[in-house]
C-alpha cells in the first residue's frame, strides 16, 4: 500500500470513529464514559492522515527536483478502504436475545441497596430490580409497583425473560441480566421487542440452565411495547 492509501485509511478511520462518538453510533459498541477518548481518537487518526499527506508531497517534491523516479503501488489497495465505508454507513444492532440464552445472567449480590424514592410506579433498572429482588428478598420493593424496560427473549420452554446487557467496557464484554415475566404477560411475545413492563416483586426465582446464576421474577399487571432506547445497554452495575 502507498503512503496516499495509507492516508486514506487513516483518515476513514478517523472520521468513522468522529461519527460514531459525535452521534449514538458508538453506543453499539462502548459504554458511554468512553465518548470523550474515541473523539480524541478520531481527531488524532485524521491528524495523522492529513501530515501522511503533507509529507508524501514534500518528499515527492523533493525526489522530482533531484528527478527520482517514484514506484507506483497496485491501485487495487484501494479495495482495503471498502470495509471502512461499510463501518461508517451500515449501523450494526445491539447484541439480543440470541446473545443472552447463549449466556449465563451476570447478575451479582449488590454491595448496598440505596433507598428508593416514593414515586409510583417505581423507575427501575433491569440489573437493579433484579439484584435487591434475587438478594435482598424483596424487602426494598415490598408493596411497591415497579416499572422496568428491557427486550424480550424466550427460553426453551416458553418461559418469557425481561433482559438488558450490562456492559463493563464494550459490547465484547456485554453479559445478560434476566428477569423471569410471570403474571398478565401479553399472550404473543416476540423475541427482541423491547417492553416496558409494571409490576410488584414476587419471591419466584429460578436458575439459569447455563450458570445456575439467580433469575428472579416479576409479577407483571401492565406491559407495552417501546422503542428501542437510545443506548440499549446497562452500565449501571460498574457505575
Amino acid at each position: 500500500m502507498n503512503r496516499q492509501a495509507q492516508a486514506a485509511v487513516l483518515f476513514l478511520v478517523g472520521a468513522a470513529v468522529l461519527h460514531a462518538g459525535l452521534t449514538d453510533l458508538y453506543l453499539r459498541y462502548v459504554k458511554a464514559g468512553l465518548r470523550p477518548l474515541l473523539l480524541a481518537a478520531g481527531v488524532v487518526l485524521i491528524m495523522a492522515a492529513v501530515a501522511t499527506v503533507w509529507y508524501e508531497r514534500r518528499g515527492r517534491g523533493e525526489a522530482g527536483a533531484g528527478h527520482g523516479h517514484v514506484h507506483r503501488e497496485p491501485r487495487v489497495a484501494w479495495l482495503l478502504v471498502l470495509p471502512l465505508l461499510a463501518l461508517i454507513l451500515v449501523s450494526p444492532p445491539a447484541l439480543g436475545s440470541y446473545s443472552a440464552m447463549h449466556a449465563g445472567t451476570a447478575l451479582q449480590a449488590p454491595l448496598a441497596y440505596p433507598s428508593l424514592p416514593a414515586t409510583d410506579p417505581l423507575p427501575l433498572g433491569v440489573v437493579d430490580y433484579a439484584g435487591r429482588a434475587a438478594y435482598d428478598h424483596g424487602r426494598t420493593l415490598a408493596h411497591r409497583r415497579v416499572e422496568v424496560t428491557g427486550f424480550v427473549a424466550l427460553a426453551k420452554d416458553g418461559t418469557p425473560y425481561l433482559v438488558r446487557m450490562a456492559l463493563n467496557c464494550c459490547a465484547a464484554d456485554a453479559q445478560p441480566v434476566k428477569i423471569g415475566l410471570t403474571g398478565h404477560i401479553p399472550p404473543i411475545l416476540q423475541p427482541d421487542t423491547w417492553l416496558q413492563v409494571t409490576g410488584t416483586y414476587t419471591a419466584k426465582q429460578t436458575k439459569d440452565p447455563v450458570n445456575d446464576g439467580r433469575i428472579p421474577f416479576l409479577d407483571v399487571t401492565a406491559a407495552k411495547p417501546v422503542p428501542t432506547p437510545h443506548d440499549p445497554y446497562d452500565e449501571s452495575w460498574n457505575n
